[in-house]
């Protein structure tokens, strides 16, 4: 049963330069209204051997280590491409 569950699992492949999210592990005795916990995104300054990732603070000029299982990839919003068509009136004949 484990190895099918860990088969399912896929390996984060952090980078310098990629931007991720920081799970907020804080804890919420009111949570109010329901929230994400995600915050970000942060860019990776440098990951190390043993799952540590140093990632640069909003103002970019800080770094501040985190372990590597608190993140996951940031995943850009999609904006689509505006296509114009141009439609012709059919011509009497």
């Amino acid at each position: 049963m484990k190895k099918w569950h860990d088969q399912l699992i896929s390996n984060k492949e952090l980078r310098k330069g990629q931007r991720v999210l920081l799970y907020d592990s804080r804890l919420h005795i009111f949570p109010g209204k329901l929230k994400s916990r995600w915050i970000g995104p942060f860019i990776i300054h440098q990951v190390h051997l043993n799952g540590v990732v140093e990632l640069l603070n909003s103002n970019g000029i800080d770094t501040f280590r985190v372990n590597g299982h608190r993140l996951k990839p940031f995943i850009e919003p999609f904006k689509p491409e505006k296509e114009e068509i141009n439609l012709l009136e059919p011509q009497k004949a």
